[in-house]
């Protein structure tokens, strides 16, 4: 797995979202109700999808029974025309690590536990409170082991 660090520019972001906890994972209902609105949405940018989790602590991955907030979701250009019962959601700009994740995501326990076990600790970062998320190219398959995703971890300087 390959690590970049790079400066995001803000993105506007219209989907869905769900609460969850890491133990009552709700990510397969998420995607099933968003996915039927994708193509209401006019002003996407690009095709690329975003799932994203918003946590109250900088990260909850130590406490898989705290609530977060998970989103399914696409970029867009604004706000101006939302489609009923979509959300809006700005991830604000920052510094992210950013993971090239190839597999399948059966195996995504052991790929955050790399990053947040051993990853993180060995580096001159911390976990810094912004949305996290994956993004999800045309290499993305789900649950296939020649997938493809980006993983975008919020950082700051130690």
């Amino acid at each position: 797995m390959t690590v970049r660090i790079e400066i995001l520019a803000a993105k506007k972001i219209v989907g869905k979202r769900v609460f969850m906890t890491l133990t009552d994972n709700r990510t397969g209902e998420l995607w099933k109700s968003f996915m039927p609105l994708r193509h209401t949405i006019k002003n996407a940018i690009g095709r690329e999808l975003f799932s994203i989790q918003i946590f109250k602590n900088a990260f909850a991955y130590n406490n898989p029974n705290e609530v977060f907030e998970k989103w399914a979701g696409v970029q867009v250009t604004d706000f101006v025309t939302i489609p009923p019962g979509i959300d809006t959601l700005v991830i604000p700009d920052g510094l992210y690590a950013v993971f090239l994740y190839k597999g399948s995501s059966a195996e995504g326990a052991k790929v955050f536990d790399y990053i947040f076990r051993t990853w993180l600790p060995s580096t001159q970062y911390d976990i810094d409170n912004r949305p996290h998320f994956e993004l999800l190219g045309e290499k993305y398959k789900n649950n296939d082991p020649g997938s493809e995703e980006e993983i975008w971890i919020p950082i700051k300087h130690k």
